[in-house]
């Protein structure tokens, strides 16, 4: 389902997805089957989400940015892919973000250019991910907790 107040130029998006009102997806982006990307949400060019995604209200997909299959990002999380960002940047370099299969991102988190979020990892609400998050870890307050919660 593709709410009619939404402007969703591409044709790449798997079945039994649902975006909601208000948001925006360029045409060269890819969103697999099962997702839900909620309301206010902006999806760019180079972009590609996977199967059984949940993208909440407010976040933007810059270029760069792969989503794996069974992620949580929480609502207005925030994905950064430059870093040296200026406007009118004939330097531009694109600092691609991953965020490997089963991640889940709480709400507001910022993850900054170049950062790849493990499987099964989770990163807090409100977290400024500096770093690359390995595989199953829960990143707090730009820490990593080994298996916690």
């Amino acid at each position: 389902m593709i709410h009619p107040l939404s402007d969703v130029k591409t044709k790449n998006i798997g079945e039994d997805t649902n975006i909601w009102q208000f948001c925006v997806v360029l045409e060269g982006a890819v969103i697999g089957s099962g997702c839900n990307i909620c309301s206010h949400c902006f999806i760019e060019n180079k972009v590609v989400i996977g199967n059984d995604v949940t993208v909440k209200n407010g976040v933007s997909l810059y270029d760069g940015i792969t989503i794996e299959d069974n992620v949580f990002i929480g609502p207005n999380a925030s994905f950064c892919n430059d870093k040296y960002p200026k406007s009118k940047n004939k330097n531009f370099k694109l600092a691609p973000i991953l965020v490997k299969k089963g991640a889940s991102i709480g709400a507001n988190a910022t993850i900054l250019p170049g950062v790849t979020i493990g499987e099964n990892a989770l990163v807090a609400a409100g977290a400024v991910v500096v770093e690359d998050v390995p595989d199953g870890v829960v990143y707090i307050n730009s820490e990593r907790v080994k298996n916690g919660r």
